[in-house]
């Protein structure tokens, strides 16, 4: 038997397929080509296992902001979110996969995103944020768990958007949302400029939101999809831009990792880093440049930038061998 994992990204939808012990498979279709029905992502699963293996999958979907707990599909209505509106970029690729998976006959598990409505939330988080981080941030989190078994920890996804979690005592207990804290390279929060922007007509909100990572300091402005790769290319030639933009967006995520730190309320064991930015090694060390802050007081594992999609396998084989709660969610079958 085998469990999948499905990550909702900005720029993909990522598989993982592990078996009993290990990862057997990772892979990432485009948002773009599933919209246009150039890939099927069935079919792709269809390529690597026998669908009928499947014991167990698990799927995130946007920002999985009506559900609070770990649900069946078909027991989800809307596909677990209040709106689509104010979320980044929408392409439809992402519900292209959603409605393929929905209908086959695979088992299939629903993670919910992290927000208001969530009762294993510190209660101060919640009264502060109505959304804290979407679904796949949790698989990420499992995946950090069983590769450091910290219980006490924070998590930082750093990608597209910068998304950092307080995990206390095994249990998800906070996060800061890409609208409201750290850069990353595509998203970030909404300065008084961009407020004044909204405010006067020059630009809707989403539109502030995808342009205020660290291209707006690199100047870049371009499909999603290569924001990231301008972005390192222009860095790696030296541009003044483009460094000072890195260099901001790594300030803005140890800021907030730090603010985090002084909240919880047990001794951090260590600080998880994964994301497309925050594992890479070249041409940009992140853990090093980040470690610049922490002085070396916090142990830092970096662990796959495929977290989402792993930790979601992980989770559904899992919960197939009977767990019943997932760092502090229940689930509901």
């Amino acid at each position: 038997m085998v469990f999948v994992g499905m990550d909702h990204g900005t720029t993909g939808i990522s598989f993982a397929i592990i078996n009993e012990s290990q990862v057997t498979d990772v892979f990432k279709i485009s948002r773009e080509d599933s919209k246009a029905g150039r890939v099927s992502a069935i079919e792709e699963l269809s390529k690597r296992i026998d669908l009928d293996d499947i014991e167990l999958m698990i799927v995130t979907y946007a920002m999985g902001d009506s559900i609070s707990t770990i649900l069946p599909i078909e027991k989800v209505e809307d596909r677990g979110i209040l709106s689509i509106n104010g979320a980044g970029k929408v392409t439809g690729g992402g519900t292209s996969v959603y409605s393929e998976i929905e209908a086959t006959d695979i088992p299939v598990l629903m993670i919910p995103g992290i927000h208001k409505g969530c009762d294993w939330l510190n209660p101060l988080f919640k009264a502060a944020y109505s959304h804290h981080a979407s679904p796949e941030k949790v698989s990420i989190v499992y995946n950090a768990y069983i590769e450091t078994k910290w219980e006490n920890m924070i998590v930082a996804d750093i990608s597209s958007n910068s998304v950092d979690l307080l995990i206390e005592n095994g249990e998800i207990k906070g996060a800061i949302d890409a609208c409201c804290g750290a850069m990353g390279v595509v998203h970030g929060p909404l300065d008084l400029e961009m407020i004044r922007d909204i405010d006067e007509g020059r630009r809707t909100a989403n539109e502030c939101f995808s342009h205020a990572g660290a291209i707006k300091i690199a100047g870049i402005d371009n499909k999603v999809a290569f924001m990231k790769d301008e972005l390192l290319n222009n860095y790696k030639n030296g541009d003044e831009k483009a460094i000072l933009a890195i260099d901001t967006m790594i300030m803005t995520v140890a800021m907030e990792i730090a603010g985090l730190i002084a909240v919880s309320h047990n001794d951090i064991e260590g600080i998880v880093l994964t994301g497309s930015m925050g594992s890479m090694k070249d041409p940009i060390d992140f853990e090093a440049k980040l470690n610049k802050y922490f002085k070396n007081k916090y142990p830092i594992k970096i662990i796959s930038s495929e977290s989402g999609a792993i930790g979601a396998a992980q989770i559904a084989r899992d919960i197939a061998k009977g767990k019943k709660e997932i760092m502090g969610i229940k689930v509901e079958l």
